[in-house]
């Protein structure tokens, strides 16, 4: 993936002007609410999240409802839809953030 003419090939989180790269979480393929500490300081609007190429990352239930207790909202799809997504909302002068699994 090329944010801004830098390659990046580890997940990442995504906000207005910054990246952080090589984003890990406590489980591989399942969101927890510890893996978004940085999205819920930012305060993002909207928060999408690619689940990777196939959609195989999860956002349980609890995730679901941190964000929303946040008044975060949340947008799930496969990572190169999600790209696409932010893509659209930044050019559109949103306050989104990604959270953006690039594998599976």
């Amino acid at each position: 993936m090329v944010v801004d003419g830098r390659g990046y090939t580890s997940d990442c989180l995504i906000f207005r002007d910054t990246v952080r790269p090589d984003w890990w979480r406590k489980e591989g393929h399942k969101l927890c609410t510890e893996d978004l500490e940085a999205v819920f300081s930012a305060r993002p609007e909207l928060l999408v999240v690619g689940c990777g190429a196939y959609g195989v990352m999860q956002v349980p239930d609890e995730v679901r409802q941190a964000l929303e207790e946040k008044g975060i909202r949340l947008e799930t799809l496969k990572t190169g839809e999600a790209v696409e997504r932010f893509n659209e909302l930044s050019a559109a002068g949103k306050n989104v953030a990604a959270a953006l699994h690039l594998t599976c």
